[in-house]
């Protein structure tokens, strides 16, 4: 006779039925356990070696609880698949040491701040900074007069919060030496006095290098710290998986020693950044000996490329497909030809590496989706499944060819609603008609594409509770009331929690060991205070992740939990 227990790993037969052969290392019971699989509930799971070893009731957890056993009792509270978030930015662990602007709103408050770091560093021969808001400045452009009043003797350098632009003072300019004479780069622009022709210290894309470039390289070391410091954040917010969307070398390094020392804390894609100058053939072959240079790591993969088909619509350098208005036919500039951007896709691809391409105009999605299909008639199905992020403005007839070629829709839901940068720097130059087919979440779902999230931290916050309200609302994550910013695009939470679970695992590869809670599955779980099937949409941003689990392993826990 076959044993009842054929199917399941360390379980014997005992008194006629099946119990495990030893505990469960981790119980969590008295829940409210979302699986994203079927059956989609559960009241209690149990955690053994990392993997998921039971999901039911919670009379039948309490076979798993042994002397050693951690048991959290939850009274209600929500268990999910950790997220996955598909396209952020960890090396901003390392700003987070350095002027930080984010939650400044005023143009001389963020003077003061620059002023106070300047004098709590008098050491340092840059000051450097980032996180200002490009609404805070007229045309969204600011003067180095403002920065040369409070530092003048030091160069000063501050990314902007979309990454996008970089003021810089005098000093700055004169140490790159940026003048009225020099020439705006190839895919960049030097914001000048509309009088004078002098630089204003305002530098868009490809123009913030003339000066980034004398800025000190980190250090091996520093370059970890701030990994280390912006994936134990992410874990706090429930996310044990990422994509790196932009990696240079030096954090290639750096992963890969965190990974061997078991010190990361999220599963990582890194996507090396690939350059309108790069050769076709060194990209493939840098990309490739990266990948082939770690093939045993545990959490680090370092298999994507990332292109840049544009910049953003704020600072008029998105690809458009009809001219921004009043601005006297400007279309914004797309970072590749055509034809250069089929050929290094197709190369890519056939390579087996994965395409993440950031694309925020309706011209530069479209070109990105056309070096797709151009990829996949060369090569047939991608072997993994390229990523768009951000996809702000669309053509609405592009829509469903995210589902006809594959391709994860990785939308940064926080963004999707009616602020400064959509009242005042993005419909202005759009029009009604157009502004309509902004951050479609809702039609892309309709469409059957598959639909992701990400943060695009530092840009924005890390916290995908936040987005995950916005995307339900259409409001900002403060606002309780009031009317949806284009509510025909409002998506459902299931549909949220599925675009950071499962969605996101699919985006990653991972989807046969995790995204889901499942028994013989990764224990990639997180515990969250409230069930927010629960309650008001408009309180799912005040929810607060307990407990991080990755691999099993708790990788964040909340002094409520301890």
């Amino acid at each position: 006779m076959k044993s009842p227990c054929r199917f399941l790993l360390a379980f014997a037969v005992i008194g006629g039925a099946c119990r495990p052969t030893r505990p469960a290392d981790l119980v969590v019971k008295n829940t409210a356990v979302y699986t994203m699989a079927a059956p989609a509930k559960a009241d209690a799971i149990a955690v053994r070696d990392g993997e998921i070893v039971y999901l039911g009731d919670n009379a039948g957890s309490d076979a798993y609880i042994g002397d050693s056993t951690r048991v959290y009792d939850l009274g209600g509270r929500m268990v999910l698949p950790g997220f996955v978030d598909t396209h952020v930015h960890p090396r901003g662990g390392l700003s987070l040491t350095e002027c930080q602007f984010d939650a400044i709103g005023s143009a001389q408050a963020i003077v003061d701040s620059v002023a106070r770091c300047a004098a709590n560093a008098p050491e340092k021969p840059w000051i450097r900074g980032r996180g200002w808001a490009l609404p805070v400045f007229p045309n969204a452009n600011p003067h180095r007069r403002l920065l040369d009043a409070v530092v003048s003797d030091r160069g000063v350098y501050l990314s902007a919060a979309d990454g996008h632009s970089a003021w810089v003072n005098s000093k700055a300019l004169q140490l790159a030496g940026i003048t009225k004479a020099t020439a705006d780069p190839p895919k960049g622009r030097i914001e000048r006095d509309p009088a004078t022709g002098e630089p204003t210290g305002t530098l868009r894309e490809s123009a913030m290098d003339l000066v980034g470039r004398l800025l000190p390289e980190p250090t091996l070391a520093e370059r970890k710290q701030g990994l280390a410091r912006a994936l134990r954040l992410a874990n706090e917010f429930g996310i044990v998986s990422v994509h790196d969307a932009s990696v240079d070398p030096g954090f290639m390094a750096a992963y890969a020693e965190l990974d061997r020392e078991g010190e990361l804390t999220t599963r990582v894609i890194a996507a090396q950044y690939v350059d309108y100058q790069s050769d076709v053939s060194a990209v493939v072959d840098s990309l490739v000996a990266w990948r082939d240079r770690y093939p045993g790591t545990r959490y680090f993969r370092p298999t994507a490329a990332k292109f840049f088909a544009d910049g953003v619509i704020e600072a008029k350098t998105a690809a458009l497909l009809e001219p921004y208005l009043e601005s006297g036919g400007t279309t914004g500039d797309a970072n590749f030809r055509q034809g250069q951007f089929d050929s290094l896709a197709t190369r890519l691809d056939r390579a087996g590496i994965q395409i993440h391409i950031h694309a925020i105009g309706d011209r530069g999605i479209r070109m990105g989706l056309d070096a797709i299909a151009a990829a996949a008639r060369a090569n047939g199905p991608p072997k993994a499944p390229p990523i768009m992020a951000h996809i702000q403005l669309f053509d609405p007839e592009d829509i469903p060819r995210f589902k006809t070629l594959g391709v994860v829709a990785s939308f940064q839901p926080l963004w999707a609603f009616a602020d400064e940068y959509i009242t005042d720097l993005t419909e202005p130059v759009l029009g009604p008609a157009r502004s309509r087919w902004l951050y479609p979440i809702g039609s892309m779902v309709k469409s059957g594409a598959t639909v992701a999230a990400g943060s695009d931290w530092t840009v924005s916050s890390l916290n995908p509770l936040e987005a995950i309200q916005v995307a339900l609302t259409r409001r900002a994550p403060t606002d309780s009331a009031g009317p949806a910013w284009i509510p025909e695009e409002v998506v459902s939470l299931q549909t949220m929690l599925e675009a950071y679970t499962i969605n996101g695992a699919s985006a990653s590869g991972d989807r046969a060991r995790s995204g889901t809670l499942e028994v013989g599955k990764a224990a990639d779980l997180i515990v969250i205070d409230r069930d927010l099937f629960a309650i008001p949409v408009t309180e799912i941003a005040k929810a607060r992740v307990l407990l991080t689990l990755l691999d099993g392993r708790a990788v964040f826990t909340s002094r409520e939990l301890r």
